[in-house]
């Protein structure tokens, strides 16, 4: 964990405290880079340049020959990405305590993979086929970790943790706080609701089965949440055990893939207008790109399968108001809460000592402040911008280069997952986390579904940009 470990009841003080932790703790590392890239975004922006040449990404293609004409014409980019990647991740990980021999040949073919799969989600059937490149990464890092392996010493390129939190804290800036207001109180309210409720119901049923504490509030707000993003942030917050963060990945992102076809099927069959379809899945989704995925696809069935009214449009957008911007900043509440609630009553209770308001600080995951900061810092940035200049003006040019950044590096993050994800690793956890994980799955599909469909419906069927 990055911040404190709780083995036996007995709680781990970090090894790094103090100023030091400045630079031997991922977290601020992640920090340190993700502003880093918001603030050189931020000053070519406002010089009426761009950080959109270093965060290539494919094109859209049909055929190969389109694919390698990208290549050829932005070999140089692609070049000078990964020279930025692999000095700005070697330098941390080797200050971190990691073996630069070791990180670069591991990095590079995390990279190249990765560079296969993004463009794989780049194929203009991908949507057709669900093939989004960050849940590619994992089905193809698990097929490759579980049916041929990998030798143990690459796992030091595979940073699951540090990759996350990098994009983490660049997701911040594409969440600028005007867009919670832009999102209205409606979009809030029913992310609120769904959060709050599965949260609970996760992490009581889970106590019930007999699970740890940490255990059930990790795979809570894995449910609750942004899935991934979340089981880690909430796993260093709470002192969770080494296993409990990858036995809550592991639970979110098969429920996830299960939903991707579930949910858009089911809409159809209801026959549901595509504001309303978006928001139900902004609702039960468990995982970002998988939600988009499904979001998307049942957005291209407007006007071309009789009964389903509204736009693709409304779709995306009303996923994105419920999932993007209303759950997802939940991440820095729940972080905050659950370290306070780890501190000065499960641990306190554990060992008889009193609570060190100090361990609050120590356990909350530093990221999560990278993140508010990078948000705070876009809303000020672009506060003089109406919602409609935001998305002409300051998206294309500041915002998207961003955000796929963020991209990469959450590709980097899925295929490390699935890389290091071994099956029989994981069978000692049993059924019981996955029991009450899908307690859950059934309050966000059911709750969520009666807000979105009947008490939200004129909201979400009527929603526009």
């Amino acid at each position: 964990m990055s911040s404190a470990d709780v083995t036996s009841g007995a709680v781990v003080r970090p090894s790094t405290s103090g100023w030091s932790e400045l630079w031997r703790k991922d977290d601020w590392w992640a920090i340190w880079i993700g502003l880093g890239i918001v603030l050189v975004a931020y000053a070519l922006f406002a010089n009426g340049e761009s950080l959109k040449w270093i965060a290539v990404t494919p094109a859209k293609w049909s055929n190969f020959g389109q694919l390698a004409a990208h290549f050829s014409a932005n070999l140089p980019r692609y070049a000078a990405q990964l020279g930025l990647w692999v000095a700005i991740f070697t330098a941390a990980t080797t200050i971190l305590g990691h073996r630069p021999a070791q990180f670069i040949p591991a990095f590079l073919l995390l990279y190249l993979v990765s560079l296969v799969i993004f463009s794989v989600g780049q194929w203009d059937q991908a949507n057709k086929y669900n093939l989004e490149p960050p849940l590619v990464a994992l089905l193809v890092g698990m097929l490759v970790s579980n049916l041929i392996g990998l030798p143990r010493w690459l796992d030091a390129g595979f940073r699951v943790e540090f990759y996350v939190k990098v994009g983490i804290v660049l997701l911040g800036a594409t969440l600028p706080f005007t867009l919670i207001v832009w999102a209205g109180p409606i979009a809030i309210l029913q992310a609120s609701i769904v959060s709050i409720a599965t949260f609970l119901v996760i992490f009581w049923t889970g106590r019930a089965l007999g699970l740890d504490k940490r255990l059930c509030a990790t795979l809570g707000a894995g449910g609750a949440v942004c899935g991934v993003s979340a089981a880690i942030a909430i796993a260093g917050a709470v002192g969770a055990k080494k296993e409990d963060a990858p036995i809550a990945i592991t639970t979110v992102i098969l429920w996830a893939i299960v939903m991707i076809f579930v949910l858009p099927l089911v809409s159809r069959a209801l026959g549901l207008p595509t504001g309303i379809a978006g928001a139900w899945i902004g609702t039960s989704e468990f995982a970002d790109a998988a939600g988009l995925a499904a979001a998307q696809s049942y957005g291209d069935l407007a006007g071309q399968v009789p009964g389903i009214a509204g736009t693709s449009d409304q779709a995306v957008f009303s996923f994105t108001l419920m999932k993007v911007v209303g759950r997802d900043v939940w991440i820095g509440i729940w972080a905050f809460v659950l370290a306070i609630i780890a501190t000065t009553r499960w641990e306190s209770n554990e060992t008889g000592q009193r609570p060190n308001a100090a361990q609050i600080w120590w356990r909350f995951p530093k990221f999560v402040i990278g993140f508010v900061i990078a948000s705070a810092f876009i809303t000020w940035a672009t506060a003089q911008y109406s919602l409609a200049d935001y998305n002409k003006t300051v998206v294309p040019v500041l915002v998207a280069p961003v955000k796929d950044l963020r991209t990469w590096a959450f590709i980097f993050c899925f295929l490390s997952i699935g890389l290091t994800t071994r099956f029989r690793e994981l069978a000692s956890a049993g059924r019981k986390p996955f029991l009450a994980f899908s307690t859950g799955v059934a309050v966000n599909v059911i709750l969520g579904f009666i807000l979105s469909a009947y008490v939200f419906a004129s909201h979400w069927a009527n929603l526009t940009r």
